[in-house]
């Protein structure tokens, strides 16, 4: 305990200077104090930090995602869970439930509220007690139309200081973001115009972290969400969390210490909550909020988990061409991750498709396909101002289901095998998996949710009449039946295999570019071959298994099949297209 209160000292001496350091930690130490005493029950596992399994499977959704007739859709969607995936996931994303003005969640007018149209913090618990809970930390920013930004408006201290103020003079040419939308926007306060920093939209205020008591009060909604059951806290946009005018304001060294004063207050506090840190950035900076690895306590120092944005582009490129080899290059390059830490996985959320993670893996020309292809099959593209004032790709604004498939020259079955065959390869890969609930029901774009918005990421964010949904799920022929029956034997059979934990060995074969292949090695050295047909053809292979290491007169059996397969040195099979296969030594 000594030892994390030194670190954290340090962090705020870092952030704050030696003068303010004194008179910060104590007031933090206060709150960690009062904390443990309100909160009995984390103290019985502070020697506990949580390890994740093969069982863990994250659904993300949004809380009014099913709608019935006089119920919170907070309670509909816990009754849709239990109903339907309750033994093939552990936890759920409830992306943000808190009032808010815009961004479907994320320019939020108070983090304390359960928003009242969704339902109250008793349906959070109810859910809670299932599944594990992940909720947003919206750290980077607030609505303006919070309380806090409103007192800002009016002048009314402290909260006068709370917001970056910046001359509209500054040369702000150096800033990443994520939009195309000014950096500034100008607002009447009883000082006259203050141009206030707004990295995301006019309505989504940034906060000033300079101001320690900033720090502070997010600190509190951090610790009041671990007390409301959040297992896992999704720190929001963290990347742009601090500001120096001049510089590119991403990723700032004090952004890092930010992130590391959270996850040592959580280690005091909270150990088995888990941070996972949101960037939607290239991979090398993605990773780097793990952070520092700390031998001697066998664990990082920031985040146990970063979003695995490279994934979902470079999977759609491989389905797109029916070419594995950069996939392949990619994942067998992925450093090996230290313990405690791994990758969420996903190729869907409530976002687009980032095309920004692929820089430098992909082509300019091969980016532009993927933007091309999101264009004909009914998608739309989001862009980002450059610091040079051109503009780039930023998002693809689709559903996975018609990035992969054409909706103009649909083939059902073909189309629900490749579907699939996408999930195969993400549910393989070392790490854990998140999966959007759309994926899970094979949803196609929105056009009118898009158009009702005039925001393109609403083409993936359609929401569902429960009744509806409910008759679509038991005609066996529908494609949301078809998909989640199909995604539910993939879970089913996942979570039985140790050769899928988070932290199992991962070694990528080369065996043709038209499948992708990973051999996976449980820790008692129980091995899962993972070949995916990556084509719309009919492949044969032909596996020397000494070349990959493996014993060669065995018998295999296809975990998603049934059917057996024996070698005696080389194992032969013959692949339709987009079919997965999981294969396992069969002892029997």
């Amino acid at each position: 305990m000594i030892e994390l209160r030194k670190k954290i000292q340090k962090l705020l001496s870092f952030l704050y200077g030696k003068e303010q350091e004194y008179d910060l930690i104590n007031s933090l130490w206060q709150r960690i104090e009062t904390f443990k005493r309100d909160h009995p029950k984390f103290q019985a596992n502070l020697s506990t930090h949580q390890t994740l399994t093969q069982e863990d499977v994250i659904l993300i959704t949004y809380g009014d995602q099913f709608l019935e007739p006089h119920c919170s859709p907070l309670h509909s969607l816990n009754a849709f869970v239990q109903s339907n995936l309750e033994d093939v996931i552990s936890g759920v994303h409830i992306l943000p439930f808190y009032p808010y003005s815009s961004d479907d969640g994320f320019s939020v007018i108070d983090y304390r509220q359960v928003a009242p149209e969704l339902g109250t913090w008793q349906d959070i618990a109810l859910l809670g007690e299932n599944f594990n809970l992940m909720f947003d930390l919206v750290a980077n920013h607030i609505s303006a139309k919070s309380n806090w930004f409103q007192n800002f408006l009016v002048g009314e201290k402290p909260y006068t200081e709370y917001f970056p103020v910046i001359d509209p003079g500054t040369d702000l040419s150096q800033v990443v973001r994520p939009r195309a939308t000014p950096v500034l926007t100008p607002f009447q306060t009883p000082e006259g115009i203050r141009h206030v920093w707004t990295t995301f939209s006019e309505d989504q205020i940034d906060l000033d972290y300079r101001n320690p008591q900033v720090l502070l009060e997010m600190l509190d909604v951090l610790l009041f969400y671990v007390a409301q059951g959040a297992q896992i806290i999704r720190l929001d946009a963290i990347a742009f969390l601090w500001k120096i005018p001049g510089t590119s304001c991403i990723h700032l060294p004090q952004t890092h210490a930010v992130v590391k004063l959270f996850r040592a207050i959580l280690d005091v506090v909270a150990p088995s909550v888990l941070l996972i840190t949101e960037t939607n950035v290239p991979h090398k900076e993605n990773i780097s909020y793990f952070g520092e690895y700390l031998p001697e306590k066998q664990r990082s120092d920031e985040a146990q988990l970063v979003y695995q944005f490279p994934l979902a582009p470079l999977i759609l490129h491989t389905f797109l061409i029916g070419d594995s080899t950069q996939l392949t290059d990619w994942v067998e390059g992925l450093p090996e991750l230290h313990p405690g830490t791994t990758f969420f996985n996903f190729t869907a959320s409530h976002d687009g498709i980032g095309v920004r993670p692929v820089e430098g893996l992909l082509q300019s020309e091969e980016i532009q396909n993927l933007v091309q292809n999101t264009l004909t099959h009914g998608g739309q593209v989001s862009y980002r101002s450059n610091p040079d004032g051109s503009q780039s790709a930023y998002e693809l604004n689709i559903t996975w289901y018609d990035a992969v498939n054409d909706p103009t020259r649909p083939e059902p079955e073909l189309d629900v095998r490749r579907f699939l065959a996408s999930q195969a390869i993400m549910l393989s890969l070392a790490g854990m998996p998140g999966i959007y609930i759309h994926s899970l029901l094979g949803s196609r774009n929105c056009i009118n949710c898009s158009a009702e918005t005039g925001r393109a990421r609403s083409i993936n964010r359609e929401t569902f009449i429960l009744e509806k949904l409910e008759r679509e799920l038991a005609d066996p022929n529908s494609l949301k039946s078809r998909v989640l029956t199909g995604y539910r034997q993939l879970l089913l059979v996942r979570r039985q295999l140790p050769a899928f934990h988070p932290a199992a060995q991962q070694r990528v074969l080369r065996l043709s570019s038209g499948v992708f292949a990973t051999l996976r090695i449980a820790e008692d050295r129980t091995e899962m071959l993972c070949i995916t047909n990556v084509t719309a053809k009919s492949l044969e292979l032909e596996i020397e298994l000494s070349d990959c290491e493996l014993m060669g007169n065995t018998e295999w059996m296809d975990l998603l099949t049934g059917k057996t397969f024996s070698a005696r040195g080389l194992l032969r099979l013959e692949l339709v297209p987009y079919q997965c296969c999981w294969l396992k030594i069969n002892l029997v």
